[in-house]
C-alpha cells in the first residue's frame, strides 16, 4: 500500500513539473515573437562601402587625349584622383520593404571642383509576396539597360564602362518606378554570382520594366514625356559549374538637350527644338569566369548628335559595344584576373556639351589583383583612338596610349 502511495505521489510531481515546463516554453516563444515585433527598423540596416583612387599619367603619349564621361583625370593637368567614394546604407526594414541609399563623396561638379556629396541611389523596394519574387522599385536607381551598366563599379574588372553602352544613361541612373520579377531560385543565383566574386551584375530580376524621367540622375525632368524601358535576362548553370547569362533590353523616350555652347558659336537645333527621339535596343552575353570568362554587348538606336559641318544638333543613328575576355586565377588566398577589352562607339552623347559627336576605338589590356577581399589593385594599359567634336572642339581627333592604375578599398 505504501509503495502505491509513493508511486502516485511521484507521478503527480512529475506531471506538475512537465505542465509547468510547457507553460515556460510557450512563454519563451511568446517573448521571442514580441522581441521580433519590437525590433526597430534601424537595427536591420547594414553599412558598407568602397573607394577608388586613380592615377592615369604613366606612359602617357598624348596629353590631349581625354574621356569626360569615364574619367575626368585623363590627360592634361590630370593627377591623383578619387574616382568614387561611396557608403551604402541598406536593409530589409520590413518583410515587404527594402531600402537602399548610396551617396557618393567623390562626385565632380566640374573640371576643377571635386569631392562633392551627391546621391547616387535612393530607392525603396516594395515586395508583393513573401518570397519577394515580385517587387516595385521606387526612387532613383539604375535604369535596367545593359549588363555592364547594371554591374557595380565595385565588381567590374575594367576601370570604366564602355562608351557604346554607357552613353545610353549617364551615371546609369534616373528617377522613376520599376517593376522586377525573378523566381526565388534565380534571385539566389544572382546573389551567388556576387558573393563568390564572379563579377555579377546584381539582382535586377529576370524581367524588368519601368518608367523614368529620361534626363539622367540628379537632373530635373525637362519635358512632359517619360522614358519606358524593358529588360529580360536569364542566367543558367551548367552541370560543370559554369554559369552563362544572356539578355536583351530596349528603351524609348524623348531627351531634351540642355547643355549647349554659347549662342555666339552658332549652334542650332534640327527642327528648332532641343527635344530629340532617344531610343535603343541592346543584346548582352556573359560567361562568368570559372576560370575563363567572356563578356560582350552591342546596342544601336537613334539620338541627338552634333554635326560639325553645319553646327547643328541632329537626330542620327548610333551604334557601339564591346567584347571582353578574362581569366580568374586563384593563388592560395589571392585572386589574379588578367583581361582584354575592346570597345567602340559611333554616335552622339546626349548628356554632354552640344550632344558631342564621337567615334571611339579603344583597346584595354590589364590585370586585377586581389591580395585580400578589402583591397584590389588594377593596372590597365589603354590604347585609344577618339574623335570627339562639339562647337568648341572642331576637327578634334586624338590618338594615344597610357597606363592607368586604380587602388580600390572595400569596407
Amino acid at each position: 500500500m505504501k509503495r502505491r502511495i509513493l508511486i502516485f505521489a511521484l507521478l503527480f510531481f512529475l506531471n506538475k513539473n512537465f505542465a509547468q515546463n510547457e507553460v515556460k516554453i510557450e512563454e519563451t516563444k511568446s517573448l521571442i515573437k514580441i522581441e521580433k515585433t519590437l525590433k526597430k527598423w534601424y537595427e536591420s540596416i547594414s553599412i558598407r562601402g568602397y573607394a577608388q583612387f586613380r592615377y592615369n599619367r604613366l606612359l602617357e603619349t598624348n596629353s590631349k587625349l581625354g574621356c569626360e564621361q569615364c574619367d575626368r583625370s585623363w590627360g592634361n593637368n590630370g593627377g591623383f584622383f578619387f574616382r568614387r567614394g561611396r557608403i551604402i546604407f541598406s536593409g530589409q526594414v520590413h518583410e515587404r520593404v527594402f531600402i537602399y541609399i548610396q551617396p557618393d563623396f567623390a562626385s565632380s561638379a566640374g573640371s576643377t571642383a571635386n569631392q562633392f556629396f551627391q546621391i547616387r541611389d535612393a530607392y525603396f523596394d516594395l515586395s508583393l509576396d513573401k518570397d519577394r519574387e515580385f517587387r516595385f522599385r521606387i526612387g532613383q536607381s539604375k535604369v535596367p539597360y545593359g549588363f555592364e551598366n547594371m554591374q557595380s563599379s565595385q565588381n567590374r574588372i575594367a576601370l570604366d564602362r564602355s562608351d557604346g553602352i554607357n552613353s545610353a544613361v549617364s551615371n546609369e541612373r534616373d528617377i522613376g518606378v520599376f517593376f522586377y520579377w525573378a523566381t526565388k531560385g534565380k534571385r539566389e543565383l544572382f546573389k551567388k554570382l556576387i558573393d563568390e566574386g564572379l563579377k555579377g551584375s546584381g539582382d535586377y530580376g529576370l524581367f524588368g520594366i519601368g518608367l523614368y524621367n529620361g534626363q539622367t540622375a540628379n537632373r530635373t525632368e525637362a519635358n512632359n514625356n517619360q522614358h519606358i524601358v524593358a529588360r529580360f535576362t536569364y542566367p543558367f548553370e551548367f552541370k560543370n559549374g559554369q554559369i552563362f547569362e544572356a539578355g536583351i533590353q530596349a528603351y524609348n523616350g524623348k531627351f531634351v538637350v540642355n547643355t549647349v555652347s554659347a549662342s555666339s558659336t552658332g549652334v542650332k537645333f534640327e527642327n528648332n527644338t532641343p527635344e530629340f527621339l532617344d531610343q535603343r535596343v541592346a543584346a548582352s552575353v556573359m560567361l562568368y569566369p570559372k576560370p575563363f570568362g567572356f563578356q560582350a554587348e552591342y546596342n544601336f538606336g537613334r539620338g541627338p548628335e552634333f554635326n560639325v559641318i553645319n553646327k547643328t544638333i541632329e537626330e542620327t543613328n548610333l551604334k557601339g559595344g564591346y567584347v571582353q575576355s578574362m581569366y580568374m586565377l586563384n593563388i592560395k588566398e589571392q585572386i589574379l584576373i588578367p583581361f582584354v577589352k575592346y570597345h567602340w562607339y559611333d554616335g552622339g552623347k546626349k548628356h554632354e556639351l552640344d550632344a558631342r559627336s564621337y567615334d571611339v576605338n579603344d583597346l584595354e589590356i590589364g590585370v586585377e589583383w586581389q591580395p585580400f577581399k578589402n583591397f584590389e589593385l588594377v593596372a590597365d594599359y589603354t590604347i585609344s583612338s577618339r574623335r570627339y567634336e562639339d562647337a568648341t572642339l572642331i576637327n578634334n581627333s586624338q590618338r594615344g596610349s597610357l597606363l592607368r592604375l586604380q587602388a580600390q578599398f572595400n569596407f
